[in-house]
């Protein structure tokens, strides 16, 4: 699969969120403090691009969204900053 370096950057940015905070994330929480300078409805589009690709869930209508298990893959194969 091959995803634009946008669709990237907002996927590094949810799962850093929901690593940090265990909740899932919505647009609007990734608008105000991702630094990406998009809008929360440019971000829901893009969000829900990501959601057919299926790296991210909605785990319920009004939530906001989690990695899946694809998702966390690519993170973890792509997106990570290497910590030592």
């Amino acid at each position: 699969m091959d995803i634009s370096d946008r669709k990237k950057a907002i996927l590094h940015a949810i799962v850093d969120a929901y690593i940090e905070t265990a909740e899932p994330v919505g647009s609007k929480a990734v608008a105000e403090w991702s630094g990406l300078g998009l809008s929360s409805a440019t971000l829901r589009n893009e969000m829900a691009e990501l959601e057919e690709f299926g790296l991210l869930e909605k785990p319920h209508t009004s939530a906001g969204r989690v990695p899946s298990q694809a998702g966390f893959r690519l993170y973890v194969g792509q997106l990570m900053d290497n910590y030592r």
